[in-house]
C-alpha cells in the first residue's frame, strides 16, 4: 500500500491550507490510528467544486466506451488492494475480513456494471419523432431527445459500507458513469479506508487519460454544507441518518438555484410473518430472523427492525422462539463509538416506553452492542407514536401483535415509507391476504417474499430506495443499474441539423443503440 498522506484531493493534486487536524481510530479499542487528515478549509471545498465543474465539459462529452473504460480500470485498481489494505479496513471499522473482501468484490462489481450499462447505450433514453412536414393542420417539427449528465455531483461517505457505498461506491459509479466529476466528502469513521481508495480512482484516472477533477475529495466534519450550497454542484448523493439527510435536503432546497438530493436515510424494514408459514416452519423462521437482525452488528439499513404478526398460539410460539435465539447471541463491536452510543440512547427508549416490553438481550456493557428484543402494543402504531417509526440502528427489532386482518391493514397503513417489506407466507397466507401487497406497494421499495432484507443483490433489476423517510426521492434507487438516472437529465433537439446532433440521435445511428423511433423500438439507421 502506498503511505496515507492525509490530505485533500483536488484537481488532480493534493492539498492541505487548513489547520485542523484529524485522526483515524481503532473501531475495536477507541484508540487513534497513526494517521492524520487535513480538514479542507472553505476555500478548498471551493476549488475541489470547481475543478469538478472545470471537468464537467470534457468528461461529459467523452464517448459513453471511454467512460466504460475508467469504470473497469477503477474495478482492476479497487481489486489490487492487497491484504493489508483489507485489514486497514477492519481496524478502522471492526467489521470482519471476509465482509471486507467480499464488500470489495462487490465494489468492484458495481463499476464494471455500470461500465456494461455505458456500452448497451440505454442510459441516453434516445428519442427520435421525425417530422411530419404535410401533417394537418399543422406541420410536426423534428424532435429528438437524450439525457446528459447533470454536472458536478457532490458524494457523501457512509460509515457501514466502508466500500461499496462510500468513496468508489454505488453513488460515485453512477454519477461518473453519468458523465458527472464527484467531490467527495470522506466519512469520519474511515478516513486511512477512503484514502487508498482515492488513490486507487486517480490511479484509474490517470491511466485512462480522464480529465483532471474528475475525481475529489475532501476531509472534514464541517464541510458538508459548503459543498452543497456551492454553486457548481448539481446533486447529491446521500447515505447515512434521518437527521443529515434531511438537513442536507433542506440546504439544498434553500439554495439560489435548488438542487436535487438523493439521500437514503431512515428505514425499519418490516417483516410480516403469516400463520400458515408459521404453522408450517415456526423455529426454522425463528432461527432465520434472528441470524438477519444481528448480521453485521445490525448496521444494515435493511435491518428487519420491526416483526409483525396475527395473534394466534402458534406467533406466541415463535416470539417464544425468537426470544430464546436472539438472548442467545453474542454482543459485537459496533463501526464506532458514536454508532454505539446512537445505539443504546434507541434501546433506552424503547426500554423507557410504557407501551415497550423487553423480551431478550443482555444489559449494555462495554464498547460492544448486545442484541436486544421488543414486544410493543399496536397501538403504537395505530395511534401514530413516532418511537415505532424510528430506526434504531443495531442488532435490534421490535415484535408487534396484530388481532386480525383488519388490524394487520390498519398498522401497515399507519407505517412510513420503507426500503423493504418481507412476506413470510405459504400460498394460502398469500391468497388470504392479497389486499397486504397493493398496500406494501405504496410504502416500500422492495417487497420480498420469504427471504430476509440483510442482503441487496448489484443488478438491473434492483430497486434500493423507497418513500420517505427511506429515502428522499422515492422515484430512485442507490443500488442497481437504474442509479444512474439520479444524476441525468433530458435535452431535446429541434431541426437540428444531422451533423449537429449527439451521436445517440444521428440518423446514421452510429452507436449502433436501441432507440425509440416514431413510437417503436429500433437499432435501424433512419
Amino acid at each position: 500500500m502506498t503511505e496515507i498522506i492525509g490530505h485533500n484531493y483536488i484537481g488532480g493534486a493534493r492539498s492541505a491550507a487548513g489547520s485542523i487536524t484529524l485522526h483515524s481510530h481503532d473501531a475495536t479499542t477507541g484508540d487513534a490510528l497513526p494517521y492524520r487528515f487535513t480538514q479542507a478549509t472553505a476555500e478548498e471545498v471551493d476549488a475541489a467544486a470547481r475543478a469538478a465543474a472545470a471537468a464537467y465539459p470534457t468528461f461529459r462529452n467523452l464517448p459513453a466506451g471511454r467512460r466504460a473504460e475508467f469504470l473497469g480500470a477503477i474495478a482492476e485498481q479497487l481489486e489490487a488492494l492487497d491484504d493489508d489494505f483489507v485489514a486497514l479496513v477492519t481496524r478502522e471499522t471492526a467489521l470482519p475480513t471476509a465482509r471486507i473482501k467480499g464488500e470489495r468484490g462487490r465494489t468492484s462489481g458495481q463499476m464494471r456494471l455500470f461500465a456494461q450499462v455505458l456500452r448497451r447505450g440505454d442510459f441516453y433514453g434516445a428519442r427520435i419523432d421525425r417530422a411530419l412536414p404535410e401533417r394537418q393542420p399543422l406541420p410536426r417539427v423534428d424532435l429528438r431527445q437524450y439525457r446528459i449528465g447533470v454536472g458536478p455531483v457532490a458524494v457523501f461517505g457512509a460509515s457501514n459500507f466502508p466500500l461499496a457505498f462510500s468513496t468508489a461506491g454505488g453513488d460515485t459509479a453512477a454519477a461518473l458513469a453519468a458523465g458527472c466529476p464527484v467531490v467527495f466528502k470522506a466519512h469520519s469513521g474511515h478516513m486511512a479506508t477512503a484514502e487508498h481508495v482515492a488513490n486507487a480512482i486517480i490511479r484509474a484516472a490517470e491511466r485512462t487519460g480522464m480529465p483532471e477533477g474528475v475525481f475529489n475529495m475532501i476531509y472534514g466534519a464541517g464541510v458538508g454544507e459548503a459543498l452543497v450550497k456551492h454553486p457548481a454542484i448539481q446533486a447529491v448523493g446521500f447515505t447515512g441518518s434521518l437527521k443529515g439527510g434531511r438537513a442536507l435536503c433542506d440546504m439544498a432546497a434553500a439554495r439560489a438555484q435548488p438542487i436535487p438530493v438523493f439521500a437514503e436515510m431512515s428505514s425499519i424494514n418490516p417483516v410480516l410473518v403469516l400463520p400458515q408459514a408459521l404453522q408450517v416452519r415456526s423455529e426454522k423462521i425463528a432461527t432465520e430472523l434472528a441470524a438477519s437482525v444481528v448480521m453485521g452488528c445490525g448496521q444494515f439499513c435493511t435491518n428487519p427492525g420491526l416483526v409483525i404478526g396475527l395473534r394466534s398460539p402458534q406467533f406466541s410460539a415463535f416470539v417464544a422462539h425468537l426470544t430464546a435465539t436472539l438472548g442467545e447471541q453474542p454482543a459485537q463491536t459496533m463501526l464506532n463509538a458514536g454508532t454505539l452510543r446512537s445505539y443504546a440512547k434507541g434501546v433506552q427508549a424503547l426500554q423507557a416506553h410504557p407501551g415497550v416490553s423487553h423480551l431478550a438481550g443482555r444489559e449494555q456493557q462495554g464498547n460492544q452492542a448486545q442484541p436486544q428484543l421488543f414486544k410493543a402494543d399496536v397501538s403504537l402504531l395505530l395511534d401514530g407514536d413516532a418511537l415505532l417509526q424510528e430506526e434504531v440502528f443495531g442488532p435490534t427489532t421490535v415484535v408487534v401483535e396484530v388481532a386480525d386482518a383488519d388490524q394487520l391493514h390498519s398498522a401497515l397503513a399507519s407505517l412510513h415509507g420503507q426500503l423493504t417489506a418481507t412476506l413470510i407466507a405459504e400460498a394460502d397466507d398469500l391468497a388470504q391476504f392479497a389486499q397486504v401487497l397493493p398496500l406494501l406497494e405504496q410504502k416500500v421499495g422492495r417487497v420480498l417474499f420469504n427471504g430476509y432484507p440483510t442482503g441487496v443483490e448489484v443488478c438491473d433489476a434492483m430497486v434500493h430506495g423507497g418513500p420517505y423517510p427511506a429515502t428522499s426521492d422515492a422515484r430512485g434507487t442507490s443500488v442497481g443499474s437504474l442509479a444512474i438516472d439520479r444524476f441525468l437529465r433530458p435535452v431535446c433537439y429541434q431541426n437540428c441539423p444531422d451533423d449537429l446532433l449527439p451521436a445517440a440521435l444521428q440518423d446514421g445511428n452510429p452507436l449502433g443503440i436501441v432507440r425509440l423511433v416514431e413510437g417503436c423500438s429500433s437499432r435501424e439507421p433512419l
